[in-house]
């Protein structure tokens, strides 16, 4: 039995995921979450600019270093 359906089965009230977000992790919605708790991280992407968000550094044969260099080669070869 997967953890999904096993802790579901223990009546915790949560629902199994049943969608993937485009991060791969799948979306699960938790009902009393505070999305505002300094623990949560609502907003990841906060305080970076464009150019940041457009390395990939899902590559997972390249280190993270390589990813920013092939990133910002490729923008001036553009």
């Amino acid at each position: 039995m997967d953890k999904q359906t096993t802790t579901k089965s223990k009546g915790n009230g949560v629902p199994a995921a049943t969608e993937i977000d485009t991060s791969g992790a799948p979306q699960q919605i938790v009902p009393d979450v505070d999305l505002d708790h300094p623990a949560v991280d609502n907003d990841p992407r906060a305080n970076t600019t464009e150019q940041q968000n457009r390395i990939d550094f899902n590559d997972p044969s390249i280190e993270g270093h390589e990813a920013v260099e092939k990133n910002l080669k490729g923008q001036a070869d553009a």
